[in-house]
């Protein structure tokens, strides 16, 4: 028996150990990464990974950009949480025989902001801002007439001051027409590449190296070494459909599986009601279901196409986002097909 007890005793520990459960919420850095883009896919409660067909899709996928058969532009801009102001830009152009590229913009800013300190509470007269952004450059191709695949290159920078923090991901993509009633199928993971860590003139202190001694010099510059944090991943199945399709009217369907780096699972679904040949759509969809202690709630939305000319169409897409205990949002989007 006594060979045996070591081995119980590593097994109780294996068991002890897999059912503690870690909460990673807040570890990441660039959370504005996880802002949803496009107020299409909003409001469609974030459940777009397999249909990811504007611009927005270099979010979401970027294989749903080669679904573009024309270029396009689409600007999404709203005011995020606590008068923060968010921004994306994205344009895509297919190119015949090569593929589809896009380029992105996403900026999280803010207005500018009073310097305080212990002594200086109420403000220094100095002022600073925050904000963060990233670049990206896609690329997306169909290998059959039903399965593509795309990617995205992408330079993160967060900055507060006069310090800040950049880094380079790759967001990865794969989109899949199946033969079963056309129901669509996609995966993502976004985000994935090197840890942000926040250097500047901020962090240079003087500090005395030897304090023990008398002699030298107390007033060496130094450079505080902060953390490094990684990138918000996120890895995203989703499912969609038709469960109507006519001319008159569209009723589609999707749901989206999503497992972050930084919390626990949760499941996005959204439902789009198209009339008039499309000009005319209502959207609702339920968010960050079965997420542990999620704060968003529910979406609603709304878009609407207009015709410019033969060759030009323009659609403007609204959202409505709700949270439990922040201020609800406004998305508004406008997408223009040249």
């Amino acid at each position: 028996m006594k060979y045996y007890k070591p081995f119980i005793a590593f097994c109780i520990a294996l068991g002890l150990v897999g059912a503690q459960k870690v909460n990673k919420t807040g570890t990441t850095a660039a959370g504005f990464l996880k802002i949803g883009a496009g107020a299409r896919a909003v409001g469609l409660g974030g459940a777009f990974v397999s249909l990811a067909d504007d611009a927005s899709a270099m979010y979401w996928n970027p294989s749903g950009i080669t679904q573009l058969k024309s270029g396009e532009l689409l600007v999404n801009r709203s005011q995020w949480i606590a008068d923060i102001a968010f921004t994306y830009l994205g344009f895509v152009q297919p190119l015949p025989g090569i593929g589809t590229v896009g380029l992105q913009v996403t900026a999280m800013t803010m207005g500018e902001m009073e310097v305080t300190r212990y002594g200086y509470e109420e403000g220094t007269g100095e002022t600073f801002r925050a904000g963060s952004y990233a670049l990206g450059l896609t690329y997306a191709r169909s290998l059959t007439d039903r399965f593509s695949i795309g990617g995205t290159v992408k330079y993160i920078n967060e900055y507060i001051s006069q310090s800040s923090a950049s880094g380079l991901a790759i967001d990865l993509g794969t989109l899949f027409l199946t033969p079963f009633k056309d129901i669509r199928f996609g995966v993502s993971i976004s985000n994935f590449g090197q840890k942000l860590q926040i250097s500047g003139k901020d962090l240079l202190v003087n500090k005395d190296i030897d304090p023990l001694h008398n002699g030298n010099n107390e007033s060496v510059n130094a450079y505080l070494a902060t953390d490094r944090f990684d990138l918000p991943l996120l890895l995203r199945v989703g499912l969609s459909g038709e469960l109507l399709n006519s001319p008159a009217l569209r009723l589609t369907w999707a749901v989206d599986g999503i497992h972050p780096n930084d919390n626990s699972e949760y499941v996005n679904t959204g439902l789009e009601l198209a009339l008039l040949n499309n000009l005319v759509m209502l959207r609702g969809g339920l968010k960050s279901l079965y997420q542990q202690d999620g704060e968003e709630q529910f979406t609603l939305g709304a878009g609407l196409k207009v015709p410019v000319n033969r060759s030009m169409l323009m659609e403007a897409d609204y959202a409505f986002e709700s949270f439990i205990h922040l201020n609800n949002i406004h998305k508004l989007a406008i997408r223009i097909v040249f």
